[in-house]
């Protein structure tokens, strides 16, 4: 009788341990911003050609761990030396227990740093992060794409190397989809904040946008027949200020918030998120890659001879976009012969014209706050950013039609033109 008792508080002594295990396995699965939310992994069974899409995007690989297969830039001697001076230098370190930025001095190493999070498509620049008692820092060394090479992080002395620049939550806003905070610790003005480690969604997705799925899944999985979507934001159902909103979240630079960006959900007014920004700035050389692109398309001409445009009526955020030609049929739309407002150059053929309004109307300009100095260099290059502020841009368009001139030759086709 004993023996049986016995082996009965076994038993559920078991079951309860493995129950816990489940308990803390499913914990630890589920989404880190709440039951409310699916995870982007539950959008694949019914959107994977949109998923599969979006994955390539800039949006998506805004923030990833920082691997072999994620870190642009070279690990390979001699290419994976950034030097201050013949003195200091960062070597880009591949070890067997992770990658490392190595600071040396004299050739005396000083400290090494993990590699633990890349921030930034790659697309044209890279930096990075690491993680030290609860908290991120970025590392004094990122990856310039236009120079092929290694660079002095923006805002970073050029003279040596800087490790404590903390980062926080806020450039998370714009960089991921979440980031778990331990503790805010306020002393006096000054408020440090403490995170929980790996507890972060990388990148900005599916539900960043489209807001909380949990409920949305959940009904269709049992209705899968129901092709009316349900439990979610159609957000070609809001107004065309709610759709602007959505991008200047991230795209109308850096302002003082109310409230935290991840709390924003489709439909949310932007001003109840940052507080009013009196120093908006029009004018096309003053670019900022945290992105005044906003205030920018606001104050072009198409925009404000328009009743409903917005970011989506040339941008698919599911897709990568680097076409100019697709890119410029946008423009068609509302710039026709018929309609008497084309372009007025007479010096392009109209079929070579209308492959490139974009390098033309919005060229890419030097910013004159986000420069990076690459190995080797002695003053930093400017980083190249699109303006969103559509105009006529007379230095840039005679560039670009010399370049349309000379890619195609005159044809019989040109005669026949509208």
């Amino acid at each position: 009788m004993n023996k049986r008792l016995l082996y009965v508080c076994c038993f559920i002594v078991s079951c309860i341990i493995i129950f816990s295990q489940c308990v803390d396995s499913k914990a630890d699965e589920a989404d880190i911003r709440g039951e409310q939310f699916a995870g982007s992994s539950t959008c694949i069974s019914c959107h994977k050609a949109v998923y599969d899409s979006y994955v390539s995007t800039a949006h998506a690989n805004t923030s990833r761990p920082a691997t072999k297969e994620t870190v642009t830039g070279s690990f390979a001697s001699p290419d994976n030396v950034f030097s201050y001076n013949p003195n200091s230098r960062v070597v880009m370190e591949d070890r067997a227990n992770g990658l490392f930025q190595s600071t040396y001095v004299n050739g005396l190493l000083q400290g090494s740093y993990p590699f633990d999070i890349a921030i930034g498509s790659s697309r044209k620049a890279q930096t990075y992060l690491y993680w030290k008692a609860d908290q991120y820092f970025q590392l004094p060394v990122s990856y310039f794409v236009p120079a092929h090479s290694w660079a002095n992080s923006p805002g970073f002395p050029a003279s040596h190397p800087k490790f404590d620049r903390v980062i926080p939550s806020t450039c998370f806003g714009c960089h991921s989809s979440m980031v778990a905070l331990k503790e805010v610790k306020l002393q006096g003005v000054t408020t440090t904040e403490m995170f929980e480690q790996n507890k972060i969604i990388y990148g900005i997705d599916c539900e960043r946008c489209h807001g909380p799925a949990a409920n949305h899944v959940t009904f269709h999985t049992a209705n899968p027949r129901e092709k009316q979507p349900m439990h979610i934001t159609r957000i070609s159902s809001l107004a065309n200020n709610a759709k602007l909103d959505m991008c200047a979240l991230c795209h109308s630079g850096l302002k003082t918030p109310q409230k935290s960006a991840f709390a924003f959900k489709p439909g949310d007014a932007l001003s109840d998120y940052y507080y009013p920004d009196f120093t908006k700035s029009t004018k096309a050389t003053e670019l900022d890659v945290h992105g005044n692109q906003y205030q920018l398309f606001m104050a072009s001409q198409c925009f404000r001879k328009s009743k409903d445009m917005n970011c989506s009526s040339c941008h698919d955020p599911h897709t990568t976009e680097r076409n100019v030609t697709a890119l410029s049929q946008g423009c068609m739309n509302c710039h026709s012969t018929n309609g008497h407002n084309f372009c007025k150059t007479r010096s392009v053929p109209y079929p070579v014209l209308v492959t490139n309004c974009i390098d033309c109307h919005m060229p890419a300009l030097p910013s004159n706050k986000i420069t990076l100095l690459a190995n080797g260099q002695t003053s930093p290059t400017p980083d190249s950013i699109r303006t969103h502020l559509i105009a006529v841009y007379a230095t840039e368009a005679e560039k670009v039609a010399a370049c349309l001139k000379r890619a195609r030759k005159p044809s019989w086709i040109d005669i026949f033109a509208p």
